[in-house]
């Protein structure tokens, strides 16, 4: 007799067991058997059919494409800032941004082209700075847009928001890294040209 394996059976199988565990109580254990990896792919998966795709396009205007086309309406720095975390899915830490200077440098030119360049890079300046809380307030604000036009949950793949990475050197040393990242899964971001897409992958 064979063991019918297909992915549907075992969803089948699978779908049993979590019923079990819950009715025991035990989603502690279901937890444990799933792993946070997985977890965050569920929810991934699971978010999918609410996120929107978001077109930069060639004068760069955010637009939700899936949300009847509505804009994100912020500011050429805002911008800036959200096209450089968006070209780092990884993450920064906000202690680091000095080394991203030039790059959001080039963001906010391309995104503000009719201001001055000398104010384009002082306020660049302000956001890179450790001691300036300019790059908070940036985030806050874009943070605000989004809840604006949709639910919280839905919002959390389109913000600045953050992640604490654990790094463990042999047994003795810890220590963690406090990224800044947009979790929205990259295939759902299109950009309207070439140019726009230069400025995201020429690092």
């Amino acid at each position: 007799m064979t063991t019918d394996t297909t992915p549907e059976n075992t969803a089948r199988q699978l779908s049993q067991l979590v019923s079990q565990l819950r009715s025991m109580g035990r989603t502690d254990l279901l937890l444990h058997a799933i792993g946070t990896p997985v977890l965050e792919e569920l929810r991934i998966e699971a978010a999918k059919s609410k996120l929107s795709r978001l077109k930069i396009t060639r004068d760069y205007r955010f637009i939700l494409i899936d949300y009847d086309n509505r804009e994100v309406e912020i500011q050429p720095v805002h911008k800036a800032v959200y096209m450089l975390f968006l070209a780092h899915p990884k993450g920064i830490e906000f202690k680091r941004l000095a080394e991203y200077r030039e790059e959001l440098l080039r963001y906010y030119t391309a995104t503000a082209r009719s201001m001055d360049k000398q104010k384009i890079e002082e306020s660049v300046d302000h956001l890179v700075n450790p001691l300036d809380n300019a790059i908070n307030e940036k985030c806050s604000r874009i943070k605000k847009v989004f809840l604006e036009m949709m639910d919280v949950y839905t919002a959390s793949y389109y913000i600045v928001s953050s992640h604490t990475r654990r790094h463990v050197n042999g047994t003795s040393k810890i220590w963690f890294e406090r990224l800044k990242l947009i979790t929205l899964p990259r295939e759902l971001v299109i950009m309207e040209n070439q140019d726009v897409l230069n400025l995201l992958t020429d690092k």
